[in-house]
């Protein structure tokens, strides 16, 4: 799930193209009447869409927005998929950075946002997000919402204790690389007897993985290279070590138990996104001031969600949602979002900007969260994500699972998650 809040500057006149679709009761080319002051709007749960929603109404009283929070972004991805099928579809579609692949292969199930002006706007975004969703032709399918810059939160009355270093700095110098986060995961145990982190598949392996050159698919060929890419192989035996050396909690992300273990300090460390930070506030608010936040082992880059606004091709009034997009996603908004609710910006015009460099949280013992979570995307040289990427990582994340859960064997992990992958995805 994941990603996370949106936000922009004020549309002020409607696009040429679209023109005779400018005043609500006119009938744009499709021959259906469109309301160009009233939307529907599909989002998925978790991320309070209905901060956004309410924010632009408030300087939109004319403007009506029918909000669904489908479910889960996986269910909010399958309720699209249906409705793209031959159901109804909605004006607008918060679709997760993951899910968005399968949907890119059909690029003509949704509007193509240049139509609307979106190549005026391209350039404001990240170009490795951006060309995410865009399609082979240039169509763009998408306006990027926000990514997931990584770090990892500690407990500092933990890392105390324990007798380690509590000052960020050099807290991020104990481990460099994953192997050294292992290491001391492994002593942190050893001295207190309690786990060090939440989970092996989410902290380790899938923050490794989303760290290699290349991941699931080859960059060039976009061949499907899961199964014989060392880089993978790398992260999911650190995986598999992390699974198998006592240090973790085993408590699956965003579980029931998750969310205690965050409150009742079961663990010391979960592997932590921007987004993330609401996450941990909401479930933990006790915890206020008890955490900090250190560099992302691996070099300090990384990427964790992100998510995509689209509008399908069936949409009955695109103009009203294309004016929320555009309001919302522009680079002054993205950063007021950031201020407010921690949700990172896709601009990086504004990583630069003196209040997005000077932005603390307290909750996380004052932790310079702009300059730390930029910092982690800026310059980020991006993989390939393919139409079956989020699948791939799952049966790979279900793997080790079972291993942590002494359900699964360490030496056949690998070649049991390969097997399944195959057949999930029918090979």
């Amino acid at each position: 799930m994941k990603a996370r809040t949106i936000a922009a500057a004020a549309l002020t006149a409607c696009v040429a193209l679209l023109a005779t679709a400018c005043n609500a009761g006119s009938t744009p080319s499709g021959g259906s009447t469109e309301d160009t002051k009233t939307f529907d709007f599909w989002s998925f749960s978790g991320i309070n869409q209905k901060a956004s929603v309410q924010e632009y109404k408030a300087k939109h009283p004319d403007v009506t927005v029918n909000l669904t929070e489908v479910g889960s972004s996986v269910e909010t991805a399958q309720a699209l998929t249906t409705a793209l099928a031959g159901g109804k579809v909605p004006d607008l579609v918060l679709i997760q950075g993951d899910d968005l692949p399968k949907f890119m292969m059909n690029p003509g199930n949704f509007k193509d946002l240049r139509d609307f002006g979106a190549g005026d706007i391209t350039g404001n975004y990240l170009d490795w997000v951006m060309a995410q969703s865009t399609g082979a032709d240039g169509e763009v399918v998408g306006i990027p919402t926000d990514v997931g810059g990584m770090a990892m939160s500690y407990r500092v009355d933990k890392f105390k204790a324990a007798g380690l270093p509590t000052d960020p700095a050099e807290v991020s110098k104990l481990w460099p690389t994953w192997q050294d986060y292992l290491k001391v995961a492994k002593a942190y145990t050893a001295k207190t007897g309690e786990p060090f982190l939440d989970n092996a598949s989410t902290t380790v392996f899938y923050q490794a993985v989303n760290q290699v050159s290349q991941k699931y698919y080859d960059n060039s060929t976009r061949e499907p290279i899961y199964a014989t890419n060392p880089e993978v192989r790398a992260a999911f035996d650190l995986g598999i070590e992390a699974a198998t050396s006592g240090t973790t909690a085993k408590q699956g992300s965003f579980t029931t138990g998750w969310s205690a273990g965050l409150a009742n300090a079961d663990f010391a460390t979960v592997a932590t996104p921007s987004w993330m930070l609401g996450s941990i506030k909401s479930n933990a608010p006790k915890t206020d001031g008890k955490w900090d936040i250190a560099v992302i082992p691996g070099g300090g880059k990384g990427n964790w969600g992100g998510s995509y606004l689209a509008i399908p091709a069936g949409a009955k009034n695109p103009v009203a949602a294309w004016n929320y997009i555009k309001e919302m996603q522009a680079p002054d908004s993205q950063l007021a979002h950031f201020l407010d609710s921690g949700s990172l910006p896709t601009t990086p015009s504004v990583f630069t900007d003196p209040k997005l460099l000077a932005k603390t949280d307290p909750f996380f013992s004052d932790a310079p969260i702009g300059k730390i979570f930029t910092e982690s995307v800026d310059g980020l040289k991006p993989f390939y994500i393919g139409p079956d990427s989020s699948t791939i990582g799952a049966e790979f994340q279900n793997s080790i699972n079972n291993v942590e859960a002494g359900k699964g064997d360490p030496s056949t992990a690998f070649d049991t998650a390969v097997q399944n992958i195959k057949t999930a995805l029918g090979g």
